[in-house]
């Protein structure tokens, strides 16, 4: 008997992001205007700028630009977060890094479901950042118990998408069909609902609560409520998006403008007022904002040193600023952040020498040249021009960044104060396994590049 010929998760994974995009396209109209601003960007920058083409093609990322997406979700039981991970886990995708965003007000923690080996990232990049909300947070014991029944009676996963994913489970993967299928099918738990699950009184309690809370109880299932695409130049976007008819948030999170990009820079515009029909309402008289558009830009992955270094420089610009950086301190908030960040070094060699970065290593053409290489450390090899280095691309995100992007589309009036502190072993319970520390990933694959290195040289 033949043996079912399965497809890539990676290719699944590919093909999902695909048509995530497509269907969030015809959506919000406004997440087109961005991806084309976001293109046109990146030829510019390719075009004007010889080193970043030749870096972006002698890493492979230049193939996987176009396609690079990320989404994010938000859920509102344990039940509903371990099926997920069981749905990505069909797409090659685990649960990298753990984020509380209830420092900055927001009742949620985090993880972010990703590809975790680079030869997988580079055929699908796409990551779906996947928030928990904590329903302890409710402080009004009532509205807590009306939240949890009303999350209790909704099931998110079409029939169909549970079989599939235990089908794959079971057999070990997925043939093409049923790959077509899981992904016709998987897409309808991230759909957008005009109708709500609650009468409009009930949501007006919940959006009193935080507005996060009524996006998450008082509808059928977790719309995505953004598709961000990667750019090599967020300033020109930035600057870009009024004359597109798109008003961005006031600053830009995470670090400032560099030569060397580090880690992740995000902006996004406003949530959209979109119509909704409570179930006192015949019609869609009510309104809800939930989704947005945002953008990033990716730079070097920190090491623990790197990462430390910077979140005592944000922190140092933060509590000099006094406030949330908004509309009305952006300016100085900016020039802060450079002051502060001119303490990092911004050229891959001085991050390098100060190990504040991962980097991917490469054997060049004189070392293939040579009889053989002198040396053997990866300083004397680097010296003599057998090796070049390349920073590794930062797949993940950061906290404060995150709980900026929310806050901005979530109002002013949303930030609350939870006397509370982070609780990742409840979030992996709820996961039903651990999430993975997304500094050893890097670590490993800056391992695997020098090993393979040494190996071509025959070290």
């Amino acid at each position: 008997m033949n043996q079912p010929t399965f497809i890539s998760p990676d290719l699944i994974r590919q093909r999902f992001s695909r048509a995530m995009s497509d269907m969030y396209r015809e959506e919000v109209p406004l997440y087109g205007t961005l991806m084309e601003l976001v293109e046109q960007t990146n030829r510019q920058v390719l075009d004007s700028d010889p080193q970043i083409a030749r870096q972006l093609r002698s890493t492979g990322e230049i193939e996987r630009l176009d396609l690079e997406r990320h989404g994010a979700i938000r859920v509102g039981t344990a039940e509903e977060l371990a099926t997920l991970a069981r749905l990505f886990a069909v797409m090659g995708m685990q649960p990298v890094g753990y984020y509380d965003l209830t420092p900055a007000g927001v009742p949620v923690h985090s993880t972010a479901f990703r590809a975790v080996h680079e030869t997988a990232l580079q055929v699908s990049p796409f990551r779906v950042f996947t928030s928990l909300l904590r329903l302890e947070l409710i402080e009004n014991p009532e509205l807590r118990a009306f939240a949890q029944s009303v999350l209790e009676q909704r099931t998110i996963f079409t029939a169909s998408a549970l079989a599939l994913i235990e089908r794959a489970e079971a057999q070990g993967g997925l043939t093409e069909q049923e790959a077509d299928e899981f992904v016709e099918q998987a897409l309808e738990t991230f759909r957008w609902h005009h109708s709500a699950t609650v009468t409009a009184a009930q949501y007006q309690q919940l959006s009193a609560q935080h507005r996060l809370i009524a996006d998450v109880v008082a509808f059928k299932g977790p719309h995505i409520n953004h598709l961000t695409p990667r750019t090599l130049d967020i300033d020109i976007v930035q600057a870009q998006m009024p004359a597109h008819g798109i008003t961005p948030k006031a600053v830009i999170e995470g670090p400032p403008r560099r030569q060397c990009p580090i880690l992740l820079r995000q902006t996004s515009f406003k949530a959209l007022d979109e119509p909704i029909a409570f179930t006192d309402q015949a019609d869609p008289r009510g309104s809800h904002s939930a989704r947005f558009g945002e953008i990033e830009q990716r730079g070097a992955a920190l090491t623990p040193k790197g990462r430390a270094l910077y979140d005592q420089l944000l922190n140092a610009a933060r509590d000099e600023l006094g406030d949330f950086p908004n509309e009305g301190n952006a300016a100085r908030y900016n020039e802060l952040m450079t002051l502060h960040f001119k303490a990092f070094p911004d050229t891959w060699e001085g991050m390098r020498e100060q190990e504040l970065a991962f980097f991917r290593y490469f054997v060049t053409e004189k070392a293939v040249a040579a009889a053989k290489p002198e040396g053997s450390s990866v300083e004397a090899l680097l010296s003599a021009g057998y090796l070049r280095m390349e920073p590794l691309v930062y797949e993940d995100f950061l906290p404060v960044s995150a709980a900026g992007i929310f806050q901005s589309n979530l109002g002013d009036a949303a930030q609350t104060h939870y006397g509370v502190h982070s609780n990742q072993q409840a979030f992996e319970q709820a996961l039903g396994r651990s999430t993975i520390d997304e500094l050893q990933l890097y670590a490993e694959s800056q391992r695997r590049s020098l090993e393979q290195c040494f190996a071509e040289l025959g070290l």
